[in-house]
């Protein structure tokens, strides 16, 4: 199956230049949804993880369904304000913004192996910025996997020291 097929581009959104992504109709499509999260749960199964983290809120989509076909936890990284519990918080720099993402403290056990999942590498900020709250949490990164990587932004630069696997390259 080949799943950009399933990856509709939208030239200038969400401004001009740009031009976005759009997994919807992938996730869309039960197969083609069930196709790519097989493949990132393989990647998952190599690396070996006690946990899957993934960053609001597309990772969630991405990484919840692989999480449950391994019978493994899901630990959300979100927005600022979204998480009941206490926090451990990272500042980062977007395009033309700055943002934060937060973890809740406990959720993942010292030692243990996480795997993180995305939809989309871009610049690599929002990935940078949760490998940070993971190993401040005591996580140990093990693999980053991402449906798409948009490889003219180079984001796998800042985050080259780990492995990582894009099902999809542009």
């Amino acid at each position: 199956m080949d799943l950009k097929d399933y990856i509709t581009n939208v030239p200038d959104f969400p401004q001009e230049g740009v031009q976005f992504k759009d997994i919807t109709p992938l996730i869309a499509d039960g197969q083609a949804f069930r196709y790519a999260t097989k493949q990132l749960a393989d990647y998952v199964k190599e690396r070996d993880a006690d946990v899957i983290v993934g960053p609001d809120a597309r990772g969630f989509i991405m990484g919840t369904p692989v999480a449950t076909h391994l019978g493994l936890g899901f630990v959300p990284v979100r927005k600022p304000g979204k998480l009941p519990r206490e926090t451990l918080t990272e500042s980062f720099e977007l395009e033309y913004d700055q943002t934060e993402l937060s973890i809740h403290k406990n959720d993942i056990k010292t030692g243990q192996r996480v795997v993180i999942i995305d939809d989309l590498l871009a610049t690599g900020g929002t990935i940078e910025a949760t490998i940070k709250l993971v190993e401040r949490a005591g996580g140990n990164v093990v693999g980053i996997a991402f449906l798409i990587e948009l490889a003219a932004l180079k984001g796998r630069h800042r985050i080259e020291q780990y492995p990582i696997h894009s099902l999809l390259v542009y």
